[in-house]
């Protein structure tokens, strides 16, 4: 109902905090296994979905169903464990920072909504 009075606005904005929070769970899953032996990195790839949705003219974040959620193969390590503590640092800063802008993004729509229902006072 909401979205049909907003827009589709208030909800991409929730499902893009959503994704954003659930990258970090899985960073910080990675992070706690960083000396497990045989432990495969995750990560979660919704920049791209974004991207190629922005491309072809639909500002819609779109779910996909396995969620974007990748696990990397490869090992850097003789143990077999494929996560790199520098990586994952710079990951969960970078999530982190993405939360922070989604969160004042969210912040300034529903401002200015208040702002329209007020008449601008």
């Amino acid at each position: 109902m909401l979205d049909g009075l907003l827009g589709g606005h208030a909800g991409n904005l929730q499902r893009a905090m959503n994704r954003t929070s659930d990258r970090f769970g899985v960073l910080s899953q990675n992070l706690a296994n960083v000396n497990t032996p045989g432990y495969k990195r995750k990560d979660m790839d919704f920049g791209i979905e974004l991207e190629q949705s922005m491309e072809r003219g639909q500002l819609r974040l779109r779910d996909r169903a396995d969620g974007g959620l990748r696990t990397f193969s490869g090992s850097i390590r003789t143990d077999g464990n494929s996560v790199n503590l520098e990586e994952e640092v710079s990951a969960i800063a970078e999530t982190e920072t993405r939360y922070r802008l989604l969160s004042e993004m969210s912040s300034r729509y529903f401002t200015g909504l208040k702002n329209v229902i007020r008449e601008g006072r």
